[in-house]
């Protein structure tokens, strides 16, 4: 089936980009919204992976909560947040985008956020941006600073190749499962179906959101370390 490029720069439901909070976001990461698509992307990418800080525990995941308007006010979020906002800021600026999920195993997690998920393979989200002729995968998720506190060297993104598995510091990297498909705009239903099967005890009593209690830079092994020096 012939995809039309034009349709995937579109706003949707939630990569609602024409709202003053993902318009601001951009134009604090922009330098120049006329440059190259590709400079543009990779402007953007920073800014999300960096930006946005990584937390997993009491994350909203209303329909409101995944709505890129609400992450770029909130300043934080995991994948399926981070995943949203960045597919919605490259929309804005004419870069056509998509998003992937999939069933990986995550090197980032502390042994609370395991036990939380059910083992170490997560429900995944990132983004696809068209540039250059080509489909390529970016991942702007676990921020620099987090990554580095779980051993981790931060995940880069130059706009040709697929910013897809984290290398990790003691040889391995994120591995990548199961691709579930690529979609126009985030499918609420079918992500929140996934989460509730696969992940049952991360979520909240309400459902529409995730575990609280703590912070995932907090259950690092180096601030325990920092912490009882």
């Amino acid at each position: 089936m012939t995809v039309d490029l034009n349709d995937l720069t579109r706003p949707t439901e939630f990569l609602d980009y024409e709202t003053d909070e993902v318009q601001a976001f951009i134009d604090h990461a922009v330098k120049d919204r006329s440059a190259d698509r590709a400079t543009t992307a990779i402007e953007l990418y920073y800014a999300v992976r960096d930006g946005i800080f990584y937390e997993v525990y009491g994350a909203d995941l209303s329909a409101d909560g995944l709505k890129a308007s609400s992450t770029a006010r909130a300043k934080s979020g995991f994948c399926l947040h981070k995943s949203a906002l960045y597919a919605a800021v490259v929309r804005a600026v004419g870069i056509p985008s998509r998003l992937v999920y999939g069933d990986v195993r995550n090197h980032l997690a502390s042994p609370r956020l395991i036990e939380h998920i059910g083992g170490d393979v997560f429900f995944h989200g990132l983004t696809q941006v068209y540039l250059n002729g080509q489909w390529v995968k970016a991942t702007p998720v676990f921020n620099k600073m987090l990554c580095k506190l779980y051993g981790l060297q931060a995940l880069e993104f130059d706009g040709t190749a697929d910013s897809l598995y984290h290398p990790h510091n003691g040889g391995g990297s994120m591995e990548f499962l199961v691709d579930h498909g690529a979609f126009d705009d985030v499918p609420y239903d079918y992500v929140i179906a996934t989460m509730r099967a696969k992940h049952p005890k991360f979520l909240d009593n309400s459902g529409s959101g995730t575990v609280g209690g703590g912070t995932l830079a907090g259950e690092s092994t180096l601030a325990k370390e920092e912490v009882s020096r």
